[in-house]
Order: C-alpha cells, then sequence, then structure tokens
C-alpha cells in the first residue's frame, strides 16, 4: 500500500527554520508588514514583558521594539531542531536613546511550529527567555548600579 505524499510531515523541514532564522536576522521595521510569513494568524508569543496571542498582537510587540530601541537587531548563535520544535539562542544588540554604548542581551527563544493550509511552515508558540536582572537591568546607567549592589549583598561568599 502506498503512502500518500501530499500529508504533511510531523516534522518541519530545515528550510522552514533557515527562512525563520533568516526572517528575525534580517528584520527591519519594513518587515513587520510580511510578519505572518512566519507567525500564523493565532500565534501565542511570551517573553519576559509580554503575553499575547494572534498576528496583530505579535506585530505590536516588534513595533513598539522598534519605535522604543535605536537599531535593534537578532543575532542568532545557535539553532537546534527536532520535530515541530526550535530552540534559537541570540544576542540582541541595540541602543539606547541619550545613550551612545550599545547594550546585548543575550537569550533563547523557543519555536513550535505547523504547517498551514498554503503549506507554509509558521510558528504557532514563540516563548523567549532571558535574564532581565542580569541582562538588561544591571546594564542600564542608574538601574544598573542598583542592581549590581544587589547582586553583591545576596551572593553567597565564594569559598
Amino acid at each position: 500500500m502506498n503512502t500518500p505524499t501530499h500529508l504533511p510531515s510531523d516534522e518541519a523541514p530545515a528550510s522552514a527554520i533557515a527562512d525563520i532564522e533568516r526572517f528575525f536576522t534580517h528584520m527591519t521595521p519594513a518587515h513587520l508588514a510580511r510578519l505572518g510569513e512566519v507567525y500564523s494568524d493565532q500565534a501565542w508569543f511570551k517573553d519576559p514583558f509580554n503575553e499575547v496571542q494572534g498576528l496583530d498582537a505579535v506585530r505590536d510587540i516588534f513595533q513598539h521594539m522598534y519605535d522604543s530601541l535605536n537599531q535593534p537587531r537578532f543575532i542568532v548563535t545557535t539553532r537546534v531542531m527536532q520535530g515541530r520544535q526550535c530552540f534559537l539562542t541570540w544576542d540582541f544588540v541595540f541602543g539606547v536613546r541619550g545613550q551612545s554604548a550599545e547594550i546585548t542581551v543575550r537569550g533563547a527563544s523557543h519555536l513550535m511550529l505547523s504547517p498551514g493550509a498554503d503549506g507554509r511552515w509558521r510558528i504557532e508558540r514563540h516563548r523567549d527567555y532571558w535574564d532581565v536582572a542580569e541582562e538588561l537591568y544591571e546594564k542600564l546607567p542608574l538601574l544598573g548600579t542598583l542592581m549590581r549592589w544587589l547582586k553583591r549583598r545576596v551572593n553567597a561568599p565564594a569559598r
């Protein structure tokens, strides 16, 4: 008996993951109009500050990023794939208005993909993991001083 070859696989193709990675690493504000190429209409997104559902809500998160930061960009450093899941580690590099130095936040994204009716694989669930205190608060001028002091106070002494 022959198995139909047109049924969706249980595994996202490497090319779909590569397309998504390329989208994020080359993303600019102009790319937000094409966000539906990589996210499903009902995509769920969560990071340390947001939890939203729906393509328009995800687009709003990225639009806010571009409105609030100078030249934000992602540099993907590792990609691990298994079935419909992908785990990307990344550096998020950006500037803050009024500061000359760039800030780098290191984190990871867990992506769950599914094929759409058109056969194109898109992100269904996107969860970002990163340490807000270490990766962001400690790097900001005034808040960073306080966060580093608190960290020294609560850290156990080295043996």
